[in-house]
């Protein structure tokens, strides 16, 4: 089945490839108006806005806008992201910026149950070394992402150093990386917020140029969120609430399976050329469709 897909993959990619270079109109056009009419019915959001199962809130100034989880799995896709095991709780839009803006960048906002995460061990943590351990877990992993047909991915280094307010139980941190080594670097900025049955994850996914845009707006962004009463971190119930079975660091790095695939969460948007590569995917897609149709056909 595998080679099946690599196969259609290949193919498609041809397929994509020769009808960027007709000028006359073709499948291209359709795509265009796909992604057109796309864009146009995502549904944005602003005001007080209730995210997760009574889990947290936002409260999205006019300067941002929100797009809800059903448009925001569609958005990742769009982008190249593999499918997530699940639904991303929406993601967050600087106002005037699409999917597509070529200078666009935007929040991914996630829910990671695993438990309540101690922070015991906030100020133990060697993030030099960790920054090490992390870059050695990436190489394992781009091996696996490549077999699967995507980019390969390298942890350049921390753009902005791990750091965590006690207070209140937020963390911040930025990484560094490259995809298919092309020479635009991508910023994945995190924010982990703290609850009491697991964390809050904030994905910030821009180019490195934009790091200082971002930065200027991380208290503005951290404003926004909050769990509802019952569930923040100083709301745990240790006799009965889980732990998660890892703290601080391995949040960082991933989470508790942070030695097996570093970036098997990892949110990636597309920096260069956004509407010509976002057409490409679905035009990929819909190749990929036409030829195991063909397959399932002859079998």
């Amino acid at each position: 089945m595998k080679t099946i897909l690599r196969g259609a993959v290949v193919i498609a990619m041809l397929l994509a490839t020769t009808a960027w270079a007709n000028p006359e109109p073709t499948a291209d056009d359709a795509a265009r108006a796909s992604v057109q009419k796309f864009l146009e019915q995502i549904e944005y959001k602003t005001g007080e806005i209730e995210i997760g199962d009574d889990l947290a809130k936002l409260d999205v100034p006019e300067s941002f806008r929100y797009v809800g989880p059903e448009d925001a799995a569609k958005i990742l896709r769009l982008w190249g992201n593999p499918p997530g095991d699940d639904p991303p709780l929406g993601i967050l839009f600087p106002a005037g910026k699409t999917p597509a803006s070529d200078d666009s960048w935007a929040v991914v906002i996630e829910w990671s149950g695993d438990g309540h995460v101690k922070d015991d061990d906030a100020e133990k943590i060697d993030y030099a070394e960790l920054l090490k351990d992390m870059q050695e877990s990436a190489r394992e992993a781009s091996k696996e992402r490549t077999r699967d047909g995507y980019e390969a991915i390298e942890l350049v280094g921390w753009a902005t150093a791990p750091r965590y307010d006690k207070t209140t139980h937020k963390m911040y941190w930025a990484k560094d990386l490259t995809f298919g080594g092309a020479p635009a670097h991508v910023l994945n900025y995190n924010i982990r917020i703290l609850g009491r049955k697991g964390v809050l994850v904030l994905k910030a996914v821009a180019g490195l140029d934009q790091l200082n845009e971002i930065e200027a707006v991380v208290p503005q962004i951290l404003a926004m969120v909050d769990f509802k009463e019952g569930n923040r971190y100083t709301d745990f119930k240790p006799d009965s609430d889980k732990v998660a079975a890892y703290g601080l660091a391995a949040l960082v790095a991933g989470g508790i399976a942070a030695k097996a695939g570093l970036f098997k969460g990892l949110i990636v948007m597309v920096l260069a050329a956004k509407k010509f590569i976002i057409l490409g995917v679905i035009a990929l897609i819909a190749a990929i469709k036409k030829f195991m149709g063909r397959n399932r056909a002859t079998t």
